[in-house]
């Protein structure tokens, strides 16, 4: 268990360590203005056409206001690592033909290319299935400071920013992969949340946590931080599944790859020190730290569409898509690098889930749980 009094280490268990750096926000909020800066969170490798001529021409009138929603601005991080700091999140590690995030490199096993983004954006729509279009379950009341930990694309911080437009929400991620224009009340920042956090005590509302499963060495450290964090009265909801499917009628036989598969990915979290259960978990963690009417909802991801039901005929067909399209996104790394496969053995055993994923006989899901509690008017 990592040790509460030193966070600021880096993480041992990450792919490639590093250390901690502050969080950098990554949409300032000024008016738009007609150009964009240079460095934006969706330019990261080509220059601006005409930048080096504009250099070459000797403008001395100084750095221009030219500061706009979108706009990443270098020059507004503090201290003398600014350039070295600012490189690490601009720029990506390229592994077996896959983009990942550079800063905290390694921490997080996914990919951040164009493919992954879509992936994550598929989760959101089977999420709002799920929840019948809701963005929580967590009785909320006009919150106005919101933090989704771990924000990926940002697509909930961004639906969340219109639902309570008074509010102000927050994103954060290692990854600046989110899109250039957002609501006003909405930000993101490039921060580690499995470290200490930086934002002051008492501060949130509410703090979503979803799919973060294999990326927290240190789950009850990090619930720790959001009850600091979260204002009394406030909320946390941790929405998370399992990686082991499931099957409740028997038509899934016990030596079936579902099982090959759960058990190798729950194999591989174990080795890298990262759970891919907190589904299972996360109630009995949020009231070990300290939060009060905790709620524990369970739900099921068919694997394909298999189910008679509608609703979960639906949700599994997109869960057929998501797993078929996505599964190198969320296995390769940790088959290479964690379990030390060659990349051909990895594609093999990843075309062996798209092939049964095929297979509407086998009755499997995936299980997942929405869990969320209350942190106390006053604390004992």
């Amino acid at each position: 268990m990592t040790d509460p009094n030193a966070p600021k280490k880096a993480d041992a268990s990450s792919l490639h360590s590093m250390g901690h750096d502050s969080a950098i926000q990554i949409n300032d909020h000024h008016e738009p203005q007609p150009t964009p800066l240079p460095l934006s969170i969706h330019n990261t490798s080509t220059p601006v056409q005409g930048a080096q001529d504009q250099d070459e021409a000797g403008d001395d009138d100084g750095p221009t206001d030219d500061a706009s929603d979108s706009g990443f601005d270098s020059e507004s991080l503090i201290g003398d690592e600014t350039d070295t700091l600012a490189s690490s999140i601009m720029h990506y590690r390229m592994e077996n033909g896959r983009q990942y995030h550079a800063y905290r490199d390694g921490a997080y096993w996914g990919p951040n290319d164009e493919v992954a983004k879509e992936i994550l954006d598929f989760a959101h729509h089977m999420y709002l299935l799920t929840l019948d279009r809701k963005l929580h379950l967590a009785p909320i009341t006009n919150p106005q400071r919101i933090l989704d930990a771990g924000t990926g694309t940002g697509i909930w911080a961004i639906d969340m920013a219109d639902q309570y437009p008074s509010a102000t929400v927050v994103g954060t991620d290692l990854s600046p992969i989110q899109p250039e224009w957002v609501p006003p009340n909405c930000m993101f920042e490039i921060d580690d949340v499995t470290l200490e956090w930086t934002f002051p005590p008492n501060h949130f509302d509410f703090v979503h946590v979803r799919e973060l499963f294999g990326c927290v060495p240190d789950w009850d450290f990090f619930f720790s931080q959001a009850y600091e964090h979260i204002a009394p009265g406030g909320w946390i909801e941790v929405v998370e599944h399992g990686v082991h499917p499931r099957c409740d009628d028997g038509t899934m036989s016990d030596d079936h790859f579902f099982h090959t598969w759960g058990k190798t990915v729950v194999g591989i979290s174990e080795k890298w020190g990262k759970s891919f259960t907190i589904w299972e978990e996360a109630k009995e963690r949020l009231e070990r730290a300290g939060f009060v009417d905790v709620t524990e909802v369970f739900y099921k991801w068919p694997m394909n569409g298999w189910p008679d039901d509608r609703k979960l005929k639906d949700i599994g067909r997109w869960n057929q898509l998501r797993l078929h399209a996505g599964v190198e996104s969320f296995m390769l790394r940790l088959l290479t690098q964690v379990e030390g496969w060659s990349v051909a053995r990895a594609q093999l055993f990843l075309a062996q889930l798209r092939q049964e994923l095929k297979n509407y006989k086998v009755h499997a899901h995936l299980p997942g749980t929405v869990v969320y509690g209350r942190k106390p008017l006053r604390s004992t």
